[in-house]
């Protein structure tokens, strides 16, 4: 009776021992990914080629430009084209439009469909098209 109470007591040890170094694995496990899938962009804002703004923007893989840029400045949009940023808007009559590139090249869709990656250089001009 008391070999079985002492064996008892040994695998009750055991299963709290494991039990404890499970509980601090998951958690780093967890901010591993998360620091993997946060990713890195910078936004500038200019108008007339003259810098307004500029920022990095945290993002997840697979993000849009267009819901990154909602998350992180005060944007309208039509149709997936940005209209107006941080009050900065178009005017058609001036001919005046947001114009963006990415990494140095003219975007040729709407900022709905560009999907970002990790270090992109994006920058909106407001000028005469």
């Amino acid at each position: 009776m008391k070999k079985a109470l002492h064996m008892l007591s040994a695998l009750l040890l055991a299963a709290g021992i494991l039990a404890g170094c499970g509980t601090t694995e998951q958690p780093q496990q967890n901010q591993q990914a998360e620091q993997q899938t946060e990713q890195q962009v910078t936004v500038t804002l200019s108008e007339d080629g003259e810098e307004i703004s500029s920022k990095e923007v945290s993002f997840e893989e697979g993000d849009m430009l267009l819901d990154v840029m909602k998350e992180n400045f005060e944007i309208e949009e039509d149709a997936g084209f940005i209209t107006s940023i941080d009050g900065h808007a178009q005017d058609a009559d001036a001919k005046k439009y947001w114009l963006f590139t990415v990494n140095e090249e003219m975007s040729p869709v709407g900022a709905n469909e560009v999907e970002l990656k990790d270090g992109d250089e994006v920058v909106f001009n407001l000028q005469k098209s």
